[in-house]
Order: structure tokens, then C-alpha cells, then sequence
């Protein structure tokens, strides 16, 4: 919020882009997965919920699965069949706690998950603020 307040320029958040499209498919209730500090600090969640989501993180034990796999894996450029099933399982936890989908809130994620790895829909936020920015250059 302060960065916006002092840059005179435009700022395309990836959290309101990403809340955006969540709204434009009528979805209320998502899961997060990220890193700890996107899954647990209020810059990403609280910037959801400004815009009337319901945010759901994995607990505590998979918390740290997320975050480990993100900066000991994939950061390293290893994909792991047995991470994706640890994913997996975190996802399907998100959903029975009540996540009607799911964001895939680091740009790594991506590797390890796609759409047929979860039984609701994904929302990679790679993809959503690259396609915010273009559509800013845009019109």
C-alpha cells in the first residue's frame, strides 16, 4: 500500500488481478498456496479479502510441505512426482475444508502443478498478472 501511495506510476498488483478473475468466474470461497509468508502474511491475504474472497490456507504441516518443495525444489529447477502428489493432497484438503478453487500464489508452482492435478479449477497468478499487464498496455 505505501508503494502505491509514493510511485506516481500505475501499479498492477498481482493480488488484485488474481481477485479479479477469481470474481469473474463467480468463485467466493479459494485455497492459497505459496510460500509461508504469502500464505501467512496479510499483504496477499488481506489484499484478497478487500475484495469479499473467503481465503483458505493449508494448515500448519502443510504449510511447511508448500514451502519447502517451493524454495528446496522447484526454485532449484527440480519437478518431483512425489512433491506433485504432496500438492495433490494439500489441494484436496483445501477443497474439503470448503475451497471452491485454488491459487497458485508462486510463480514456481506452476511447474509442479497443472489443471489435472486438482479436482476444482486453479488459478495461476503467473499467468493472470502477465495477462493484467498486457491488457493495461493495451487499452
Amino acid at each position: 500500500m505505501r508503494i502505491e501511495q509514493a510511485c506516481p506510476l500505475p501499479l498492477l498488483h498481482i493480488a488484485d488481478a488474481t481477485a479479479v478473475s477469481i470474481q469473474a468466474q463467480g468463485f467466493r470461497s479459494i485455497g492459497l498456496l505459496g510460500t509461508k509468508y504469502t500464505m501467512e502474511q496479510d499483504f496477499y491475504t488481506g489484499r484478497l479479502r478487500e475484495f469479499g474472497l473467503d481465503v483458505r490456507i493449508p494448515n500448519e504441516a502443510e504449510r511447511a510441505i508448500v514451502h519447502r518443495i517451493i524454495y528446496g525444489e522447484l526454485c532449484q529447477g527440480k519437478v518431483l512426482a512425489e512433491s506433485r502428489q504432496q500438492y495433490r493432497d494439500v489441494i484436496r484438503s483445501l477443497v474439503e475444508a470448503g475451497a471452491e478453487a485454488v491459487i497458485l500464489g508462486c510463480t514456481e508452482i506452476g511447474l509442479l502443478i497443472q489443471p489435472a492435478d486438482s479436482p476444482v479449477p486453479i488459478f495461476d497468478t503467473t499467468a493472470i498478472h502477465a495477462q493484467a499487464a498486457v491488457n493495461f498496455c493495451c487499452n
